[in-house]
């Protein structure tokens, strides 16, 4: 089984310090408006947002360790999650197409997420986050391959109607 690189893990705790950071402004405005909090607004501000990133960072670094994924024979498996763990399996027969996305920051860090869309769904299902560049274009040109071998033979056989 493959890891994820772990540079995604700046991503992520980046993620939490910003959603950190919100939740601490909005709770020292929320204390500067309410009179009646017994605590000082940068205290409250700084107290969630310590409380929230503190936990944020160890869902983050237990995340990373759980994540881990194999391009099989027949199908792509996926094990990841921290509370609940959540394995995907993804024949290559329902595989649409397969795009490398690329933010700004994965850019940065020299990291891509391959993203798998599958037949009957409306979106992404499986996202393969935290490849290096290259990495992530072996895998979308492996999955685009063995998902065209899979598809079956057309013969003269259709759906009968």
């Amino acid at each position: 089984m493959e890891r994820l690189d772990s540079r995604v893990r700046y991503i992520w705790l980046l993620r939490v310090l910003v959603g950190a950071l919100v939740f601490g402004v909005v709770a020292a405005v929320g204390a500067r408006v309410v009179d009646r909090v017994a605590v000082p607004p940068v205290v409250a501000g700084l107290g969630v947002f310590a409380v929230l990133f503190a936990v944020g960072a160890v869902h983050a670094l237990l995340r990373y360790r759980a994540w881990r994924f194999e391009v099989r024979e027949d199908t792509l498996y996926i094990e990841r999650g921290v509370l609940v763990n959540v394995r995907t399996v993804v024949p290559y027969v329902r595989v649409q197409h397969v795009d490398a996305r690329r933010g700004p920051l994965e850019r940065a860090l020299g990291l891509s997420t391959v993203v798998v869309f599958t037949a009957g769904s409306r979106g992404a299902d499986v996202s393969i986050p935290g490849l290096v560049a290259s990495r992530a274009d072996d895998v979308q040109e492996t999955l685009r391959r063995l998902a065209i071998e899979s598809e079956p033979a057309s013969g003269g056989a259709g759906d009968a109607v």
